[in-house]
């Protein structure tokens, strides 16, 4: 019923910029925390950057200063921008969501993924 949807993923040069954009749809009363988490092949999964429901974020260290995280709730959409580039930040993004349905806390969700790949 509740479904993450993300989009924005592709190739980019080193220094380039990509936004991903990943859409909650479903049943959804409300949507506590979102984020985006990494996997690169190999390692595992690590989270990017979260964003709560009142707009408090949480950055890793190796992208703040870089990547913003913002959402319209609205829209329980979230987004991060993606800037200065480079080859290490090559790997899927999975966006997550917290939420509850209008009946239960259904907890994470998440997405199928998108691939981001930075050539040098």
């Amino acid at each position: 019923q509740v479904q993450l949807v993300e989009s924005g993923g592709g190739l980019v040069q080193a220094g380039g910029s990509l936004r991903l954009s990943c859409a909650a749809s479903g049943d959804i009363f409300s949507v506590l925390n979102m984020g985006w988490y990494r996997q690169a092949p190999g390692k595992q999964r690590e989270l990017v950057a979260a964003i709560s429901s009142g707009g408090t974020t949480n950055y890793a260290d190796f992208v703040k200063g870089r990547f913003a995280i913002s959402r319209d709730n609205a829209k329980n959409t979230v987004y991060l921008q993606m800037n200065s580039l480079v080859p290490e930040d090559t790997a899927v993004y999975y966006c997550n969501a917290d939420l509850y349905s209008s009946t239960w806390y259904r907890g994470d969700y998440w997405g199928q993924g998108t691939q981001v790949t930075v050539s040098s």
